[in-house]
């Protein structure tokens, strides 16, 4: 008596429930999620290009003197009367270069157009700036002020956010980190209401990087 339609299918079934169905490779948890970038790129480039996706204004300097050059500029195209600058490094650094700033409290929350802080480390696929309370800028200049500048060197780029964290445990230790760390990612924005894109929601409405090429030069 020939097999039926339905006895094939259900002899096919049972053929194939006999043998063991193969197993998905066991996941290496260690591995990053990442890619990690080539021995070839350059950390700084790839931050470049992130930080500019993500919304942020990029001014690169060539060096401590084009670096006053291009805070001044854009100061003067901002019509910015007062900067807020905290640091004492940075403070000393403005002096130097003869630049106009504010460098106490007064008048803060009334005409906090801007303020300059420097950062803990870069994240060069997402374009995060890391900012942290222990530095004399503390919690709010990085947050209250419309701008946000940054100061900050390409030595201080790194691959990840994994690696911008574990560079922080380093300076300070796994128990005495700051009270608070920070991941800035572009300017402060949201369109949780209607869907419509407000920029400056909760943070500045921009953020702006000096970024300092302190790369060694490199010898013939």
């Amino acid at each position: 008596m020939s097999d039926t339609s339905r006895d094939t299918i259900l002899r096919r079934i049972r053929q194939a429930l006999q043998q063991p169905a193969p197993q998905p490779a066991r996941p290496d948890f260690t591995a990053p999620l990442h890619p990690r970038p080539g021995a070839d790129e350059d950390l700084a480039v790839l931050f470049a290009q992130s930080f500019v996706r993500v919304g942020g204004a990029l001014y690169y300097c060539e060096s401590t003197e084009h670096f006053y050059d291009q805070l001044f500029a854009y100061k003067k195209e901002k019509s910015l009367e007062r900067l807020f600058v905290w640091e004492p490094e940075l403070k000393k650094l403005l002096h130097e270069g003869n630049l106009v700033f504010q460098d106490s409290e007064t008048d803060f929350l009334e005409h906090a157009d801007a303020g300059l802080t420097t950062c803990e480390a870069l994240v060069a696929r997402t374009g995060s700036v890391l900012v942290s309370s222990a530095t004399g800028s503390g919690r709010r200049l990085s947050i209250y002020p419309d701008q946000h500048l940054v100061f900050a060197r390409t030595s201080q780029v790194v691959p990840d956010i994994g690696d911008a964290l574990q560079s922080m445990q380093q300076k300070y230790g796994p128990d005495r980190l700051p009270s608070m760390v920070s991941l800035t990612t572009g300017p402060s924005r949201t369109a949780d209401i209607e869907k419509t894109l407000v920029l400056g929601a909760h943070g500045p409405r921009s953020i702006v990087l000096f970024l300092l090429d302190d790369a060694p030069a490199a010898t013939a």
